[in-house]
């Protein structure tokens, strides 16, 4: 094939991969759900629940003050004993990463690349345990992948890796990375992608996607259809994120 037939099927698949990414992905994967309550988990997620290392289930506030309201001071999942010290909870991790859990091994990442947990800082162990995961399905080692590679933290500046990192996971359902697509596309000047993508991710309860969303209207670049859609889409999603235990915890401060 010659040099204007490799061009053209280039750009085939380029545009092939941005329809698969408007057409998929618009449901946030079932790991995002508390696995008590069976609701997905609001969004920042990581404040909103915690997780256990003894199992790697991420619980919602709602239904870990619940267990603690009951009197149970483990592990609301598994009943296992919370871990006391760093060395304790690095052994729990170290035994789901042998089993080879995705989850555990990406935590582990996070671990390594923030030298935490008395672990040595080591961003090269990081993104082999993030690689590791990411082929083991974990969205979050794709998302984390994505943005070592794109802002070169720790590694070589690669952002045509990062990128691709970040439509494995939005494809799949994963709006962070679906928000950091809409922030590349959006500096590139792509609005009509830009706006595409945070109204995806508005609709899955991310306001900081919906608050885009509205500043993109205000300066013109996405219609006032656009922005309704999103913010009815967003309404929905976090009112389907609500329970009398969650709203509980966020009064008491949990």
């Amino acid at each position: 094939m010659g040099a204007g037939g490799s061009a053209l099927g280039t750009a085939q698949n380029l545009q092939d991969l941005q329809q698969r990414l408007m057409s998929s992905g618009h449901e946030r994967p079932e790991g995002e759900r508390c696995p008590i309550c069976f609701l997905l988990i609001e969004f920042a997620v990581n404040e909103h629940s915690k997780i256990n290392v003894c199992c790697m289930k991420r619980l919602c506030n709602g239904c870990d003050l619940a267990a603690r309201q009951r009197g149970l001071r483990g592990c609301p999942f598994c009943r296992t004993p919370h871990p006391h010290d760093d060395a304790s909870t690095l052994v729990m991790v170290q035994k789901r990463v042998d089993k080879g859990d995705a989850d555990a091994i990406s935590f582990l990442g996070r671990k390594y690349f923030g030298g935490k947990l008395g672990l040595t800082k080591d961003v090269s162990r990081a993104i082999e345990l993030w690689t590791v995961a990411a082929e083991l399905g974990s969205l979050d080692a794709h998302d984390l992948l994505g943005h070592t590679y794109y802002t070169g933290d720790g590694v070589e500046e690669d952002k045509p890796r990062g990128i691709r990192h970040w439509q494995q996971a939005a494809v799949q359902g994963h709006a962070l990375s679906r928000h950091n697509l809409d922030v590349v596309e959006h500096k590139n000047g792509n609005y009509d992608l830009a706006v595409q993508h945070r109204m995806i991710s508005a609709k899955m309860g991310d306001q900081g996607s919906l608050n885009g969303t509205k500043d993109m209207f205000k300066r013109g670049h996405a219609t006032k259809a656009q922005y309704a859609e999103a913010l009815m889409g967003y309404r929905d999603a976090v009112e389907e994120m609500k329970s009398p235990q969650r709203e509980e915890a966020k009064r008491i401060g949990v």
